[in-house]
């Protein structure tokens, strides 16, 4: 075989195969695939026939030179309809007559209008023409002048991926131009260059290998962008079989042309079934192979990413389960997408519930204000059509649009987006998700909005999950504002009817009853206490907090308890080490007063109550911990109450006296340790007594790692 047959041969095996791999990897419904697989298959046609007609012995040159004009028939137009497609120009009204008008041309194949006969030149065989090959000619110059024309003006206007789609299809429909019509000449009856007396070498079979990855490369670019026709599995392990593929048939025809006459087709197709086979192999055995970093870089590369934070992307749509409070999920988010995904900008759109109305709630910069109406036709797209995405750049927009789907690009292009995600639930959006161009210019690839949707779509369901919780905390602090609400209203009505009592028999008398004036002074005084403690518990206070002993705080408060004697029970306390912590002193201190007046009023006289005091072991935590106990040996708490006794205003001592109580005294001693970073927990079991455990920690954590402080626990 001689140079030109096996750069031929070359250019149609190699055709094949982008042919085949662009059907494999994208989408047959796309318009884009369709084009690119059948222009490969008029590359793929004409290259086997040129194959077959430069052979000089072939016996039947004349049906090969047919079937190498088969495909050159069809180039042009083939490549027209990629070159519109990729330009996203409109071609409804002229394309079907083009195709028409060469399928007119190749059923003229099989009269002598087209082909009239085969001339032999020294370097093969070349047609002589018919009459209708002329009229071809024509076509081609008028077809391949419109092309270059139109890509010119489109890649001018174009930018990021779009821009680099159209370079390359641009750079090949170049060389289809020049080489193609240099391949030409014979036919015209050169075997000569004109004016340069050196002698014809066919060439375009060689460069139909270069263009036609060219406009592969740009068919896969242009595919893969639509997260749906993402490769999977088998399709990645195709995607590097091809290629090793290639690289063998490159290498063994460099070897071929150092000694042109002993190449074999049939030696090399069955060096490269064993190159092939033994890769097969080698990706079982050793998956690594296939798999290592260096060929993924490469992989990534060549589909279009070069980039390396799919890991960081995936670590957070792991972990935003874990968020509860939707800002925090918000701040992490920003991070994300400005410094990981490096976004010029991006916005969050939410529902307010109170009007239903659509409104930024985080955006970067700042922008006008931007407001949305619930039947607004970008939510009803995602609703009725099913998207994942809107492409809001023209850069990525495909041409077969929906009205609806123009529609909502029509009125989000106001936001400078790229991209478009929804935020819904159970098909019903409740947000969306902006995100601009990045910082660098470098265009958002398959892996990009792959991880785009996936990032939307967990978002989704973790924002649900916060705002039906905040649903939920609303009434539930509005069935406590009730329930607070008749506890106070019947307890203030009770305190009050003495005084009431007082202040209308001095009106009516002129005097007052000595004995209900005690009784109305103490009332008065509960309800001054009632009020205090009430407008402690519903207020969010930021204590100062100071490294302090604790254990003196401890020894103080059981002074100030055994002074102010209120049941003959005897108050210990064990030994306690000199201990510092980082506390409010004062707070402290009503903590402690609380649990031990909550522990003499569970006891009986002469009964006993205990403070102690101990260090924990460190464990995994930050900082050493310090554990408090109340131990009282009273009547202890029911199982039904004991589920109970964190709710704020319930209460076991519903006695009208001094004794009282509101409700509130569990639920400050709580606010308090939460305050501190701590933990309370109670176990108690009826009639054997009461421990009260407070868990505090000696320092306060730092801000980048505090863990959200626990719940008051309870023990049976």
């Amino acid at each position: 075989m001689n140079f030109a047959e096996i750069a031929a041969f070359a250019a149609a095996l190699c055709n094949f195969l982008i042919t085949v791999l662009v059907l494999r990897c994208c989408n047959w419904r796309e318009p884009a695939t369709r084009a690119n697989a059948a222009w490969g298959l008029s590359l793929t046609l004409w290259n086997v026939g040129s194959w077959q007609s430069l052979d000089l012995e072939q016996q039947e040159p004349i049906f090969w030179i047919k079937i190498l004009h088969l495909g050159v028939i069809f180039m042009p137009v083939t490549l027209l309809h990629v070159s519109l497609v990729t330009a996203q120009v409109r071609s409804r009204k002229f394309l079907p007559g083009v195709y028409i008008l060469h399928t007119f041309f190749a059923a003229m194949l099989l009269t002598d209008l087209y082909v009239a006969d085969v001339h032999k030149y020294s370097f093969g065989n070349w047609m002589i023409p018919g009459p209708l090959f002329w009229a071809w000619v024509v076509s081609y110059g008028f077809i391949t002048t419109f092309e270059v024309s139109m890509l010119w003006r489109t890649l001018r206007r174009s930018q990021g991926l779009q821009r680099t789609r159209l370079r390359f299809l641009l750079n090949a429909v170049l060389g289809l131009w020049v080489l193609g019509t240099n391949d030409l000449l014979p036919i015209f009856g050169f075997d000569k260059y004109p004016l340069l007396d050196i002698p014809f070498l066919p060439l375009a079979n060689l460069a139909a290998i270069v263009y036609g990855v060219l406009v592969g490369y740009s068919a896969l670019q242009h595919s893969l962008l639509d997260v749906h026709v993402t490769m999977g599995r088998i399709s990645a392990h195709l995607v590097r079989f091809v290629f090793l593929f290639g690289i063998g048939l490159v290498l063994q025809l460099f070897i071929a042309l150092t000694d042109p006459q002993s190449f074999r087709v049939g030696a090399m197709l069955a060096n490269l079934a064993v190159l092939l086979v033994s890769a097969a192999l080698a990706s079982v055995l050793f998956p690594k192979l296939f798999g290592g970093s260096g060929m993924e870089k490469l992989e990534r590369r060549i589909l279009g990413d070069s980039f390396e934070y799919q890991d960081q992307v995936r670590s957070f749509i792991e972990r935003m389960n874990w968020y509860a409070d939707l800002p925090a999920l918000l701040d992490e988010l920003q991070t994300l997408l400005l410094r990981t995904f490096k976004l010029e900008s991006y916005q969050i759109i939410l529902r307010d519930e109170s009007n239903l109305l659509f409104v930024v709630a985080r955006e970067y910069p700042e922008k006008p204000t931007f407001v949305l109406k619930p039947n607004s036709p970008v939510f009803q797209y995602f609703e009725w059509g099913k998207g994942e995405y809107l492409s809001l750049s023209s850069s990525y927009v495909h041409i077969a649009t929906s009205p609806l789907e123009r529609g909502a690009r029509d009125q989000m292009r106001v936001t400078e987006a790229e991209f478009c995600f929804p935020l819904a639930w159970q098909r019903e959006p409740f947000g969306l998700l902006l995100v601009g161009k990045k910082v660098n210019g470098e265009p958002f690839t398959a892996t990009d909005i792959n991880l785009l949707v996936s990032l939307a779509k967990n978002m989704s369901l973790v924002a649900n999950q916060i705002r039906l919780k905040t649903q939920i905390l609303l009434t539930q602090e509005l069935d406590l504002l009730g329930r607070m609400s008749r506890g106070m209203a019947h307890d203030l009505n009770n305190l009050l009817t003495p005084v009431s009592t007082l202040l209308q028999l001095a009106t009516e008398t002129g005097s007052y009853d000595e004995e209900l004036l005690p009784t109305a002074l103490r009332n008065i005084s509960t309800m001054h206490s009632y009020i205090k403690e009430s407008l402690f518990f519903s207020e969010h206070p930021h204590p100062d907090l100071r490294l302090d002993r604790l254990d003196i705080v401890v020894q103080q408060t059981l002074e100030l308890a055994r002074s102010n004697p209120r049941k003959p029970v005897e108050i210990v306390a064990d030994h306690m080490d000199e201990t510092l912590v980082e506390m409010n002193s004062v707070l402290m201190q009503r903590l402690l007063i609380n649990l031990i007046s909550n522990a003499i009023d569970a006891s009986e006289p002469g009964m006993e109550v205990r403070i102690q005091m101990e260090r924990l072991e460190k464990g995994d935590r930050s900082s050493d911990w310090v554990r408090i106990r109340v131990i009282d040996q009273g009547e202890g708490i029911s199982r039904e109450n004991l589920s109970r006794v964190q709710i704020p205003y319930f209460t076991t001592k519903d006695r009208g006296d001094e004794n009282r109580g509101f409700g509130l005294g569990l639920a400050i001693c709580r606010k308090i340790v939460t305050l501190h970073g701590g933990n309370l927990s109670i176990e108690s079991q009826l009639r054997k007594g009461t421990t009260v455990m407070v868990d505090l920690p000696s320092r306060q954590a730092v801000a980048e790692s505090t863990a959200p402080a626990p719940e008051l626990t309870v023990a049976s």
